[in-house]
């Protein structure tokens, strides 16, 4: 009877890391599509999901985001130990940590109330409070630290040979910017809402392929 190596423990700490990448994306969008599909008076095609962190439910909101974020950091540790060292390396880990912490931030300081969600909230934006001056601050650096990792990731996979995920990895980049600048503007309306919502989907898909990706490698020689 043959036995299967253990895998080394340090190994298993670096896959265990990039696995809570895998899984923060799946988690934080089937969080959000379910309170999109059953929060009274939330409508997607003119709230975003943060405001879902208002009302009576919206502890679970703020949950998704303190998960995932820390997961997403956890994630980042792991992405450091599977490339090893390097400058690619540390600014990937770095700014894909930012993103979580960020996240972390984005449920401590909530986003206001605005455009009648949730009920009895009066039609258009209201005057932002701190707190919602906050979230929108911490939400906007970690978004364009989300899309720096995506470029470095992107020079990284190309220097080695990936040329798939390199172009993955800018295009998941580049419309992850120009989606939050458009919603940012404050044009567009309907269609920019749901533009953006399709860039988080997008961003977390690419989180969540590349721990995959890098979690198949750990340990193979």
């Amino acid at each position: 009877m043959t036995t299967t190596p253990c895998p080394p423990l340090a190994d298993r700490i670096t896959k265990s890391l990039l696995g809570y990448g895998v899984i923060a994306g799946p988690i934080y969008v089937v969080a959000v599509a379910a309170q999109a599909a059953t929060r009274e008076g939330f409508d997607p095609t003119r709230h975003a999901a943060s405001q879902l962190a208002n009302g009576d439910l919206g502890w679970i909101q703020i949950a998704t985001f303190l998960v995932t974020g820390a997961m997403t950091v956890a994630a980042a540790v792991g992405i450091r130990r599977a490339l090893g060292p390097g400058r690619s390396s540390a600014w990937a880990s770095g700014l894909i940590g930012a993103y979580g912490g960020a996240l972390v931030l984005a449920g401590i300081f909530r986003a206001d109330p605005s455009d009648g969600f949730p009920p009895g909230t009066p039609a258009g934006m209201a005057e932002p409070s701190w707190h919602g001056m906050l979230h929108f601050i911490v939400a906007a650096i970690g978004f364009a630290c989300l899309v720096a990792a995506c470029f470095v990731l992107a020079t990284y996979f190309s220097r080695n040979g990936a040329a798939g995920w390199a172009v993955f990895s800018r295009l998941t980049g580049a419309v992850f910017a120009a989606s939050f600048a458009v919603m940012a503007s404050g044009v567009g309306g309907a269609a920019a809402i749901l533009l953006f919502t399709a860039a988080v989907v997008l961003a977390w898909a690419w989180l969540s392929a590349v721990s995959a990706r890098l979690y198949a490698t750990v340990g193979v020689a």
